[in-house]
């Protein structure tokens, strides 16, 4: 009687144990499980969502050079949004592009859209017989040119006229419009000149 009492307890307390152990068992689960919920899913969300925007909505660019200068001072930093209706774009848009000729990524102002004749005289631009207002340089030049810009390609100049390789000192002085990327929309830094650029 006691021997078999002793193998209830003993089989009493295995049970508790065996209890125990698959209620800890249950507990880290749970707890590997909300970890994954809670932190896991939601980063690698939020990775796919930025890689997402990042290619197909905007990108962010920052300016190494004074080329754009005083629109754009040495390393402003930009959101762009991508580009692609290139029918959409205007004479005076700031653009984000790739030159094949540098091979590396350029923010200029376009100035030439496709079929626009573009006569520089003296510095001043004329657009198809009519002068550019250009109240963005402030630094000019005596710069003398004339381009027909042909169809599907553009005309880019930089706002600091005496201190940007464009158009007019590039071996092929025109852009093709599969090499445009997008337009500069505002600046986030520094952040005392935060906000649109025009």
């Amino acid at each position: 009687m006691i021997r078999n009492d002793n193998k209830v307890l003993n089989s009493k307390k295995i049970t508790i144990n065996n209890s125990r152990k698959n209620t800890k068992v249950r507990i880290v689960k749970k707890n590997n499980m909300n970890f994954f919920k809670e932190w896991i899913i939601p980063v690698i969300s939020a990775i796919a969502v930025a890689l997402l925007v990042n290619k197909f909505i905007f990108f962010n660019v920052y300016v190494p050079t004074p080329s754009m200068v005083p629109t754009i001072n040495i390393n402003d930093k930009f959101i762009v949004t991508k580009v692609y209706n290139k029918e959409n774009l205007k004479v005076g848009d700031i653009i984000v592009f790739h030159s094949n000729e540098f091979n590396e990524r350029l923010v200029k102002r376009l100035i030439g859209l496709p079929g626009d004749k573009i006569d520089i005289k003296e510095g001043v631009v004329f657009r198809n017989g009519e002068k550019l207002n250009e109240d963005y340089v402030k630094n000019k030049d005596a710069f003398n040119g004339t381009y027909e810009v042909p169809q599907g390609k553009y005309f880019f100049l930089g706002d600091n006229r005496p201190d940007s390789a464009d158009s007019r000192l590039w071996k092929n002085p025109y852009v093709d419009a599969a090499d445009i990327e997008g337009k500069v929309q505002f600046r986030y830094y520094p952040l005392k000149d935060f906000g649109t650029v025009k």
